[in-house]
């Protein structure tokens, strides 16, 4: 995802496994370039799967924890997004991507192996929350990839817009500040321009970035919670507009599970802007781009 908007200060660092970039429109924002690194690498302790003395690890180990109030939010917001997309967005996916291969940091995962991968069956046991608790039935592991990387976007972008107009981008997961930013999108021809304005936030979803091969078959990180597996959505890539990168994050990982025509017909009716990228080298554009 490129930024074509002209900016006065630039910050690039790595957290949560991929490429942070943050824009600022301002003259002086060393300060909170800082505090703005500080808070994904603060947030990446918390909410990583892949360190054993983070929350969420605790969590998973427990299976019952009095939650700080960012893992509870997120936890929260993970499970409304379960009820309003009909369980296509569903965090209870752990164990699922750690049977087909992706048990450690992406950049550690091997790209190809001749193991084959597993099928742990699905997971249905509750997740509740109560009283700042979060406890987890028997069984139950969570996984926060997505979801933790657009709250880190929206709580950077916080404290990113104190010092003028912003954009957050983590590996394509976008949140912005004030202002007017054009954001590049990369389609089945070329690159498409959108414009993000008032606090607006983007977010994409594919298959073709975070994938490996186990024993010949490829695989990839969208889990269809229906299933357990990697999804054989038609789509390759979803990119989806909404008023925060949490709920561009849900809306992209929901359209992509959907398929081609769902997705469309979704996105239409609830007003996503969403680009559709098909795995046949399509593009379609949908709720109210054109």
């Amino acid at each position: 995802m490129d930024t074509l908007s002209a900016v006065s200060r630039r910050h690039r660092f790595r957290a949560m496994g991929t490429e942070i970039e943050l824009l600022v429109d301002a003259a002086e924002a060393a300060g909170a370039f800082v505090a703005a690194e500080a808070e994904f690498h603060r947030l990446e302790a918390l909410l990583s799967r892949f360190r054993p003395d983070s929350e969420l690890s605790r969590l998973n180990r427990e299976g019952t924890l009095e939650a700080g109030p960012d893992l509870l939010r997120i936890v929260e917001l993970a499970l409304a997004a379960r009820e309003s997309t009909g369980g296509r967005f569903d965090i209870r996916v752990h164990d699922a991507l750690v049977a087909a291969g992706y048990d450690r940091s992406f950049e550690l995962v091997a790209p190809e192996d001749s193991t084959p991968a597993l099928h742990p069956g699905l997971r249905q046991e509750r997740v509740s929350v109560r009283d700042g608790v979060i406890s987890l039935e028997d069984g139950v592991r969570l996984d926060l990839g997505g979801i933790g990387k657009g709250y880190a976007c929206e709580r950077a972008a916080e404290i990113l817009g104190t010092a003028g107009p912003c954009l957050v981008n983590a590996g394509g997961d976008i949140a912005t500040r004030a202002g007017t930013w054009t954001v590049a999108v990369e389609t089945a021809a070329e690159p498409l321009a959108l414009e993000l304005s008032c606090d607006s936030a983007l977010a994409t979803s594919g298959r073709d970035l975070r994938r490996w091969k186990r024993a010949d078959r490829v695989l990839h990180h969208l889990i269809d919670p229906a299933t357990g597996l990697p999804s054989d959505s038609d789509l390759l890539r979803v990119t989806a507009v909404a008023q925060d990168a949490v709920a561009a994050e849900v809306a992209a990982k929901a359209l992509f599970l959907a398929g081609l025509r769902d997705a469309r017909e979704e996105a239409d009716r609830l007003g996503i802007p969403a680009v559709l990228v098909s795995r046949d080298g399509s593009t379609v554009l949908a709720g109210g781009l054109g």
